[in-house]
């Protein structure tokens, strides 16, 4: 039986206190803040345009092979989401009204939030233009409470760009993140440190940073099916079914997360994959379905303006078994189409399939020279 969650309102009145404390173990408790801005590139078509607020809006490709790069929360209501197809998302939503991306205006702003941060902690680490990882511990005002930091961070960010931010505050970056999305949009939540673990006891594995739809099917199908579950695994077993995700695994259903805020990393590498739910077999429905693949790729290169010159083509069969076709060029690549057609030149070797396709990626690596490449993770869904 899942027990229940601690009263959530009775755990936000005790949050400033609870970070305020050392821990036993270590000395001192990490104080960590995940902050997310609420559908983020579509806020801001809607902050810029007010014929577009409180209408369905999705950022991206209108056209037949277009893909959404972020939709506004009256599009979500319809299901529409990111790196959706646009086709399916104007079924989803006849009335969408569909805006090109503006990714200088995006990085403008996201830089204008990042200064934001900057004023409280040095550990900053963005995973894209919309979201990061604080940590601030120890602060530079000084400040005891995570939670009123948070606080401070959200009303600023309001008052210098009127957009709208949620936030997460915990004791280690998992729980940071989980947090965040509890109360969006436009909210905050604690875990503390008394709640943490019986939060995660019943938190269904879907809702897990780091498990996605395949993941959570595997789980469930090997009745798995919340936190309470995954933390009566062994960590053999783990390993066994998950390889080396299984000792995340293991460790996120107890609540323990050691990874630290790493602020100016450099990435090596981005990539994106999409596992289907049913099996490819033909080279036309393997092409599209890299479109939406390459999307999310090159949706990253233009908003940080890195380019790599290294394509890598991932290729997962219905029996599991796992291929990758990589190309080095002399240059980076300066166009999604470009990216595109490497991609299809790396697919066509493989076929004809005697087995079906379960996954395609991408990884586009050998990153260098755009305006900065600061490391943010590829996230999708804004």
């Amino acid at each position: 039986m899942v027990r229940p969650v601690p009263d959530p309102e009775e755990a936000q009145r005790q949050a400033s206190h609870a970070f305020s404390e050392p821990s036993a173990l270590t000395g001192q408790q990490r104080k960590i803040i995940h902050i997310d801005m609420d559908a983020f590139f579509a806020s801001v078509e809607q902050r810029d345009n007010p014929e577009l607020r409180g209408k369905p809006v999705a950022v991206g490709g209108a056209g037949e092979r277009g893909v959404v790069a972020a939709a506004s929360y009256e599009a979500r209501k319809f299901g529409v989401r990111s790196a959706m197809a646009s086709t399916m998302a104007r079924r989803q939503c006849p009335d969408l009204i569909f805006v090109p991306p503006r990714f200088d205006v995006y990085r403008e702003i996201s830089q204008q939030i990042r200064t934001i941060f900057a004023e409280y902690t040095p550990l900053i680490e963005p995973l894209s233009l919309d979201e990061a990882y604080l940590d601030v511990t120890e602060n530079l005002k000084g400040i005891t409470s995570a939670t009123q930091i948070a606080e401070e961070i959200r009303a600023t960010i309001r008052e210098q760009t009127a957009l709208t931010a949620s936030a997460g505050v915990s004791y280690n970056k998992f729980l940071a993140k989980i947090a965040s999305d509890y109360r969006k949009p436009d909210g905050l939540f604690v875990i503390t440190p008394r709640m943490g673990p019986a939060f995660v006891e019943a938190l269904p594995v879907g809702k897990f940073h780091g498990i996605g739809p395949a993941t959570t099917a595997k789980m469930n199908r090997l009745a798995i099916h919340t936190g309470l579950d995954l933390r009566s695994q062994s960590l053999p077993f783990l390993q066994e079914q998950f390889g080396k995700a299984g000792s995340y695994y293991y460790w996120i259903s107890r609540g323990v997360d050691h990874r630290p805020v790493q602020p100016d990393r450099i990435r090596k590498s981005v990539g994106a994959e999409n596992t289907f739910s049913s099996d490819l077999i033909a080279f036309e429905e393997m092409k599209q379905s890299l479109v939406p693949i390459i999307d999310k790729v090159w949706r990253y290169c233009e908003g940080t303006g890195v380019r790599g010159r290294t394509v890598t083509l991932k290729v997962k069969y219905a029996d599991f078994q796992l291929v990758t076709r990589s190309r080095s060029f002399a240059t980076p690549m300066d166009n999604k189409a470009a990216l595109e057609h490497a991609c299809v030149e790396l697919l066509k070797p493989l076929l004809p399939v005697t087995k079906g396709v379960r996954l395609l990626g991408i990884t586009l690596s050998a990153l260098g020279a755009g305006e900065d490449h600061e490391s943010p993770q590829l996230t999708l869904a804004l």
